[in-house]
């Protein structure tokens, strides 16, 4: 009988080895390809926002990252993968499509057709006039009445605009950034006339002027009493209205002036923490406002790197919210936001491809995890959208929430090594740029050195040489064009006869109400916005429930606070 001779089981091949095999037979074969590199291609070895890609990415590009205490779970600091333990799964986002054009009674049809069609919460316009704070039978008003949004200048108006509407059952947001404590006392005030209190009041009002003078422009006041506007608006909603989102911080804008992903990232949040830091100096306790701030970011075509910026967002937020400020609250540390797909990135050239620009940017918004999206319609690089435009936009987020099943897995992106070595890199510039923003002295200060706006024109510069260079491909534009001549997409126009009824509605208000009223009501808004121990919203609301109109408030404040004047930066 032959001796049995006992050999240990046969491990089989090592792993490391062979995955250090396969890494180099792949880099062997990729060294032998050819490389797509000409202009026109559409071949990048960067992000638009200029972060190095790799060809390829694996566990060693992860591997000094602590991912466990990076990621950790949906609904958990640092909320790198979510604010909600269930995300979509319990709850879709917000479908908010943003709407506004003419005058109140048509923006009203618009809301009342958005709404049959599905769309779950309202988004408010406003035209130039409006945002700016003038009347619109001011001189400066000529031309831009309704073009770009609704035009409101009085509680009539706005009473009108939310005609029909429950606004106890609804939430809405408020593009309006100059004057947004008059918006908001005009929408109290319409909601009060109803019976419904300011306390059942849920949405959003922008309230962000630190992005205006950073990029939209769109300012009144100079930043420093504005701020104080801006924190009294803080403690009255605290107060007075629980379900109310007082400020949305928001960095839309700064990239529709041409930053990139990474700019976005950092001066968005820089903005907010410099209104926590004004608030806290104030006196509010932190836990006591922070849970009500929001943000509103841009969703771009660079797909993977909207959703980096996304996670690193919320990362950046949850651990500045906690460590830096103090907050023990954990809806402290939460970053809630809402997406609006680039209008930058739409062309005037063959339309119809911004449906699908707009799709692929509402998905990165999802797969990032925003809690309410506006997708844009594909004719508003051309005019204000029409019905059957809108309709698309908004069919387009239903496709995506009811049929692509992306919502029925949490964080689906987690755990890419290219997902979370992309994040980590935005997080790393973001830092980066809250150093030099720091540097002179927080944002205020950056803001009045020409800092930010010298950074969005470098950025804008940039890539605009890729398009002329052919490094960037939009289709229709640099690449795939055709002629054409006209278009054939329905416009919605809208006339001089708005203008001008608008114009005399302005001055039939001023003709029917008690002006001994009004010119009290300015007079004690004056008094509170010279004192700074007083809040300017009572006051603000008296006036506006007296029929003030926006010019008059506007006006009665620039007499207290100036108007600002932008130092040239260039």
């Amino acid at each position: 009988m032959a001796k049995t001779i006992d050999r240990p089981a046969d491990p089989g091949p090592d792993p490391a080895s062979g995955n250090a095999r396969g890494r180099s037979a792949w880099e062997n074969a990729f060294a032998r390809g050819r490389r797509r590199h000409e202009p026109g291609s559409g071949a990048a070895d960067r992000t638009l926002s200029d972060v190095p890609l790799k060809p390829l990415y694996g566990p060693e590009d992860v591997a000094g990252l602590d991912l466990e205490q990076r990621l950790g779970y949906p609904g958990q600091y640092p909320y790198t993968r979510g604010i909600h333990p269930g995300g979509y799964r319990d709850r879709l986002w917000t479908m908010r499509q943003f709407a506004g054009f003419g005058n109140a009674r048509q923006t009203n049809e618009r809301y009342h057709f958005l709404l049959a069609q599905g769309q779950t919460g309202l988004s408010v316009a406003f035209d130039m006039p409006t945002l700016m704070g003038y009347d619109s039978d001011a001189p400066q008003s000529l031309g831009e009445v309704g073009r770009c949004g609704v035009a409101i200048d009085s509680l009539r108006d706005m009473q009108t605009l939310f005609e029909g509407i429950d606004l106890g059952a609804i939430t809405t947001s408020m593009t309006i950034n100059g004057p947004a404590a008059i918006a908001l006392a005009q929408y109290i005030a319409t909601a009060e006339s109803k019976g419904i209190s300011r306390a059942r009041l849920g949405g959003t009002l922008q309230a962000d002027i630190l992005k205006e003078y950073i990029a939209q422009k769109e300012w009144i006041f100079p930043p420093r009493p504005h701020v104080r506007l801006i924190v009294d608006m803080m403690k009255f909603c605290t107060a007075e209205m629980p379900m109310w989102n007082t400020i949305s911080i928001s960095g839309y804008h700064i990239r529709e002036a041409g930053s990139t992903a990474v700019q976005e990232l950092a001066f968005t949040l820089a903005d907010g923490f410099a209104y926590v830091e004004a608030a806290v100096k104030a006196g509010m306790d932190i836990d006591t406002f922070a849970p009500r701030l929001s943000f509103f970011f841009n969703a771009h075509i660079d797909f993977f790197e909207e959703i980096c910026k996304f996670r690193a967002a919320r990362r950046i937020y949850a651990r500045r919210m906690r460590e830096r400020y103090g907050a023990k609250d954990p809806r402290s540390w939460t970053l809630r936001f809402h997406t609006q797909t680039a209008g930058c990135s739409a062309t005037a050239q063959q339309p119809e491809n911004n449906i699908v620009r707009v799709a692929y940017e509402a998905l990165a918004a999802v797969l990032g995890g925003t809690q309410s999206l506006h997708t844009n319609s594909m004719d508003e690089v051309l005019a204000l959208p029409t019905e059957k435009s809108v309709e698309i936009a908004l069919r387009t987020q239903q496709v995506l929430a009811y049929e692509t099943n992306v919502t029925n897995v949490v964080d689906p992106l987690g755990g890419s090594y290219f997902v979370e070595a992309l994040t980590a890199e935005m997080e790393k510039q973001a830092e980066a740029y809250f150093e030099r923003i720091d540097g002179f002295g927080g944002v205020i200060e950056a803001i009045e050195s020409g800092f930010f706006q010298h950074e969005i024109a470098d950025a804008s510069y940039r890539y605009q040489r890729s398009l002329e260079n052919k490094d960037r491909v939009v289709v229709g534009v640099n690449a795939f064009e055709k002629y054409e001549e006209g278009t054939d997409v329905d416009l919605l126009k809208i006339g001089q006869e708005i203008e001008r009824g608008q114009a005399r509605a302005v001055s039939e208000v001023r003709a029917s109400r008690d002006q001994a009223q009004v010119e009290s009501a300015l007079a004690e808004l004056k008094r509170a916005c010279r004192d700074e121990t007083r809040n300017v919203m009572p006051p603000l609301i008296e006036a506006v429930k007296a029929y003030a109109t926006e010019g008059e408030i506007v006006q009665a404040m620039v007499e207290v606070y100036g108007r600002y004047v932008e130092n040239a930066a260039f």
